[in-house]
């Protein structure tokens, strides 16, 4: 099963956001981000056209403020450098309401 790459530096993150990608918000401490682990997997396998990675938010805290990433989980997804997609806030989501948000990408 395909898994998530996680992001250790800001050049591997610009780098990512060049390509069809979908960044995952999240942190060890978050209980709905432990709450997405078990089927976050599947998501990844079912969507192929896009390649995606995990920001620990606690070793990012510039980024997502840049990002406005000020809840987890969140999602934002990139296509040459462009943000295309945001699923941003502090709320649990299930699989249906990430699967809904990567639907509305392509």
């Amino acid at each position: 099963m395909d898994k998530l790459i996680e992001i250790l530096s800001l050049e591997q993150f610009e780098n990512a956001c060049k390509e069809k990608s979908v960044f995952l918000f999240t942190a060890d401490w978050c209980p709905d981000c432990v709450f997405i682990k078990p089927f976050i997997g599947e998501i990844v396998e079912a969507n192929k056209d896009y390649t995606f990675y995990m920001i620990n938010r606690d070793n990012f805290i510039d980024l997502c403020k840049d990002l406005d990433v000020l809840g987890i989980p969140s999602f934002v997804a990139f296509d040459n450098g462009e943000v295309i997609g945001r699923f941003v806030s502090k709320l649990r989501k299930s699989r249906e309401e990430i699967q809904a948000f990567i639907d509305t990408l392509g």
